[in-house]
């Protein structure tokens, strides 16, 4: 898991399991918030084997990610 921090959010690679393996995505929240974050399904169209696999193609997604809006959208 990797984590980039934002003026006023923060950012996570995660892993969604779904039919037939795992989505790579990336979760959203406030810095110091509470509650769940908000998750981002990146790489749309792609599916991973393991949950690892997906974690790493989230990750350098991460690294790609400029920002995030006010509203809690992913910035390229």
């Amino acid at each position: 898991m990797a984590r980039k921090e934002f003026e006023s959010f923060e950012a996570v690679s995660a892993v969604v399991p779904g039919e037939g393996g795992y989505s790579a995505a990336i979760a959203v929240k406030g810095l110091g918030a509470g509650g769940a974050p908000h998750f981002h399904k990146v790489l749309d169209g792609q599916t991973f084997k393991t949950a690892l696999d997906a974690d790493e193609a989230a990750s350098a997604e991460l690294a790609r990610l400029t920002g995030v809006s006010d509203a809690g959208e992913l910035l390229w």
